[in-house]
């Protein structure tokens, strides 16, 4: 059911990265070739997907090809919202992935595509039509985010909240559905171009939507889906009891599951974002996840799985 393991998300966005600690992004590029090594050593056959871009920057590949990240990976992937965050239209899309296409020979996927209701529920449905178009069968995964929208109580993860204005509510709007569970005008278009298109959706630990954002996607045609294991939460008690419940109830599709955000205690500075203090231990949390959820080509599947320690 592991189909990829993504390294990170959004690398090169400082409400996932932060570039004052690391501005080269060299412990960046030490980290994610040591996570692709121990994927790969783990379970080949699980394929390795830099952390989606964003924004869609040739210059921060470049960085990362000069660096040897790319020797490490099998697929890049890229985020793009033209219509609430870019500073470009929806209507060059084929040119932003071209952009990519001229700097590596890895698949393309885009694992973040996405539009907000925050202005009007009509403008995601429009969107949505649009955006098939302009990307079925030009990138290698197209995952729609995201099923839900996020809950206004939970906030969103970004550098600076309510200080960006409008562009942090637009947050909390991106799904199919609304907070409520019911759907939206887009959810019955999104039908339509499944299974070509899937779904990115995160769960926050413990999250009480999980079963019915199960049945929800069955209900919409989605085969395949890019969720996260987050490092930070391994640390919680019962950590691994929810990571067995959300791997478990999406036992039916084809995953990608993306490995990030530092834990406040094990990184440079204390914050999410920070690069790690040991970048091996980001690795082995990686290939811990792998050995337990998409099997090992060194131990038994079935070995009992041992989190790093603190």
């Amino acid at each position: 059911m592991i189909e990829a393991a993504m390294i990170w998300n959004e690398p090169n966005n400082k409400s996932h990265w932060d570039p004052e600690v690391d501005p080269e992004w060299l412990r960046f590029s030490e980290m994610a070739i040591m996570a692709g090594d121990a994927i790969e050593a783990e379970n080949p056959g699980v394929t390795r997907v830099l952390g989606g871009i964003s924004p869609i920057d040739p210059l921060f590949v470049q960085r990362l090809r000069s660096h040897g990240v790319l020797d490490h990976i099998d697929a890049i992937a890229v985020h793009g919202f033209p219509l609430d965050w870019n500073l470009w239209q929806i209507h060059e899309w084929p040119a932003k992935l071209d952009e990519i296409r001229a700097e590596t020979d890895l698949p393309i996927w885009v694992s973040e595509v996405g539009i907000s209701t925050f202005g009007a529920e009509e403008v995601q449905l429009w969107g949505l039509k649009r955006t098939a178009e302009l990307l079925i069968g030009k990138a290698s995964r197209i995952q729609w985010y995201s099923l839900y929208d996020l809950p206004m109580a939970w906030g969103a993860t970004t550098r600076h909240r309510e200080a960006e204005g409008s562009s942090y509510y637009r947050h909390f709007y991106m799904g199919l559905l609304r907070e409520d569970g019911s759907p939206k005008p887009a959810a019955e278009e999104f039908a339509r171009h499944t299974p070509d298109v899937g779904l990115a959706q995160w769960f926050h630990f413990e999250d009480h939507r999980l079963e019915e954002a199960v049945r929800w996607m069955k209900r919409l045609g989605v085969t395949y889906v890019r969720t996260g294991l987050s490092w930070a939460d391994s640390f919680r008690p019962n950590a691994l009891d929810w990571f067995d419940r959300q791997m478990e109830a999406l036992a039916d599709f084809d995953v990608t599951l993306t490995f990030c955000f530092t834990p406040e205690h094990r990184g440079m500075m204390p914050h999410h974002t920070s690069a790690p203090l040991v970048p091996e231990e980001f690795a082995d949390f990686c290939a811990a996840m792998i050995r337990r959820y998409a099997g090992s080509a060194r131990v038994a599947a079935d070995e009992p799985m041992r989190l790093p320690a603190a």
